[in-house]
């Protein structure tokens, strides 16, 4: 096998961001070949070296991580093992292999104190288990040092092809006529398609290093759902409230919106506001209508 570009995107069967990663790569020219873990254990680290060598990989793509906030909590070693061993895993590979590793963080680095967005050069401070596991992942990958190691920061995200936030709204709010939403954090919702193009994009530009990338602009959990519930049509309320009445076990960031200068300045490229991204979330991916009931 000879020729072309070829990325190796663990997630890539199944995972929210790792689907519209590989549709992104194949609209760019690229063979995307997605793993999963009915291909093998992605900590098998022999198996994963023998699949980039056998496709002659270009670049790898790790979207796997524990996501589970709250769980995470009474989970810290498996959110370890899959946050930071994992990733060093990966990187080691991807060092040896001598191929670039585009790899994905989150915006819970950050305690969420500053009222302005957060560049890549702000001091993170993570207050919870997935943050703090997160950063460990961000911190052994720079270590190891891979060519070409590009870490993305990115936040909230909703796309197709999996339960999210969004779409987890919409349902309920067919079926009641009121939400409680919580309306004192603020982030970047960030449309995955949208993310996927922009992380190929930021690949092809030979840009390395630790990056912000999500969709342009800010919102609370509650404008964001009240947007969606809008475009949807749906009669249903939502009504704001705060943290404190939606207790959870993990701390959030009260305001976590990324700054993408640092991604514009390497590609000349502003990623989509979020809105635009929802009104394709919810007409092109969900195909409802604005009076859809």
């Amino acid at each position: 096998m000879s020729g072309g570009k070829r990325a190796v995107v663990l997630g890539g069967r199944s995972g929210l961001l790792g689907r519209a990663l590989c549709e992104a790569l194949t609209a760019a020219g690229w063979e995307a070949l997605p793993v999963g873990r009915s291909d093998f254990d992605p900590f098998d680290q022999g198996k994963l070296r023998d699949h980039c060598r056998e496709h002659e990989a270009s670049a790898i793509f790790n979207t796997v991580a524990y996501t589970a906030v709250d769980k995470a909590e009474d989970d810290r070693d498996e959110a370890c093992r899959l946050n930071r061993n994992l990733p060093r895993l990966i990187g080691l590979t991807a060092r040896e292999l001598a191929v670039p590793l585009v790899h994905y963080s989150t915006d819970f680095v950050f305690d969420g104190r500053k009222d302005a967005p957060y560049t890549p050069e702000d001091k993170p401070s993570p207050e919870s288990v997935y943050g703090q596991t997160k950063l460990a992942g961000e911190q052994v990958l720079f270590e190891i040092d891979s060519p070409g190691l590009l870490v993305i920061r990115t936040s909230w995200l909703f796309g197709p092809g999996k339960e999210n936030f969004v779409s987890k709204i919409l349902h309920l709010a067919k079926e009641r006529d009121k939400l409680s939403v919580v309306a004192d954090q603020t982030g970047s919702p960030t449309y995955t398609p949208d993310l996927a193009v922009n992380s190929v994009l930021l690949l092809e530009s030979g840009a390395s290093g630790l990056f912000h990338l999500c969709s342009s602009g800010k919102a609370t959990w509650c404008e964001l759902a009240a947007e969606a519930i809008k475009l949807a049509g749906l009669r249903c309320r939502v009504e704001p409230i705060t943290s404190a009445e939606w207790p959870a076990k993990a701390k959030r960031p009260r305001y976590s919106v990324l700054d993408l200068d640092k991604f514009t300045h390497a590609t000349g490229a502003t990623p989509r506001p979020w809105e635009q991204g929802l009104r394709d979330y919810v007409f092109r991916d969900l195909g409802l209508t604005e009076h859809d009931d």
